[in-house]
């Protein structure tokens, strides 16, 4: 698959996880620094959307502790929550 390809569909699982609070962390998270990944960064993207839900939500907002495989810059980035922005 092309790069442009992946990104969309990277892009539409991102936006469509099945809460809205997944929706706006995983969305919101790709579509502020998908353009400065390279392929090891989408490859980490591409398993985490793998994970559940309520995991990554946890991990994210520090309630659970986030398994080691998942410890990495990209992780840390996610745990600011700056990027998330919610439309009124």
């Amino acid at each position: 698959m092309n790069r442009e390809d992946r990104l969309k569909r990277l892009r539409f699982r991102a936006w469509h996880r099945g809460t809205r609070e997944a929706d706006y962390m995983m969305g919101c998270f790709f579509d502020r620094f998908h353009a400065g990944w390279d392929e090891a960064s989408l490859d980490w993207y591409e398993a985490l959307l793998n994970q559940e839900d309520a995991d990554i939500l946890g991990w994210v907002m520090g309630s659970i502790p986030v398994p080691t495989e998942w410890r990495d810059p990209m992780m840390e980035r996610m745990q600011r929550i700056d990027y998330v922005e919610i439309p009124q």
